[in-house]
């Protein structure tokens, strides 16, 4: 039987610099059921700041992965965390809505791979996609405020499979958003992921999702979308 959704569990951050942190993090993502653990290359990357990674590093995070048999994804955000990470070679890549915005250049050598790409729109406003949709392209509906207030959501696609976005990249507090848009149609659930929410090192951890919460997410997620197919 085909898989009909793909749960993305963005890391981001959310290891607070610390990457043997790391370990746990992609293991409770499988166990919580994410098809992919995320993430982030070329931000807040210098010396010294909280997610400076290098070679080193994603090899540490990649043999990792391969460890618990979960597929790893990054967001490349600058060109430097481009050529880092191009020698890994990659099954995807994940565009991060500030890069839509900022360097659509970038995107457009990453696009020229051919791989399959998942790009977030949160900062992008016009009606047209900022690149061709091909089937090697995929497109989240977001929107770039942390956290994403349900008064903020008035824009959220009603139904996916009329729109031209295949998912949601999820900034809100709880599930409940992301079950929303699966019930409408989206294929693909991005959610950012933590141990901790009551950490405090960076804003991202009250949005995210505990490995219980994601664990919830997938199983309701999952039983949502068999009932759509059966036509209810």
């Amino acid at each position: 039987m085909q898989k009909n959704l793909i749960f993305i569990a963005e890391v981001g951050m959310n290891h607070n610099g610390n990457f043997d942190l790391c370990f746990e993090l992609i293991k409770q993502a499988k166990l919580a059921g994410a098809d992919i653990v995320k993430f982030q290359l070329g931000w807040r990357n210098k010396p010294g700041e909280i997610n400076n990674i290098d070679k080193k590093i994603i090899s540490k995070l990649i043999n990792w992965s391969n460890y618990f048999n979960i597929e790893i994804m990054f967001s490349i955000i600058t060109d430097e965390a481009y050529k880092l990470v191009k020698t890994f070679k990659m099954k995807r890549y994940k565009i991060a809505s500030r890069t839509v915005k900022y360097n659509p250049l970038l995107i457009k050598k990453i696009l020229k791979e051919k791989k399959n790409t998942i790009i977030s729109l949160g900062m992008w406003s016009k009606k047209k996609l900022p690149f061709k949709k091909s089937k090697n392209i995929s497109y989240l509906w977001c929107l770039s405020k942390y956290p994403t207030e349900p008064k903020d959501l008035k824009n959220f696609p009603k139904n996916f499979k009329k729109s031209k976005f295949d998912g949601y990249s999820d900034h809100s507090i709880g599930i409940e958003t992301c079950l929303i848009a699966i019930s409408r149609g989206a294929k693909i659930i991005e959610k950012h992921f933590t141990l901790d929410k009551s950490n405090t090192t960076i804003r991202d951890h009250s949005l995210s999702a505990t490995p219980d919460e994601f664990r919830q997410l997938v199983n309701i997620g999952n039983e949502i979308a068999r009932k759509i197919d059966l036509g209810v």
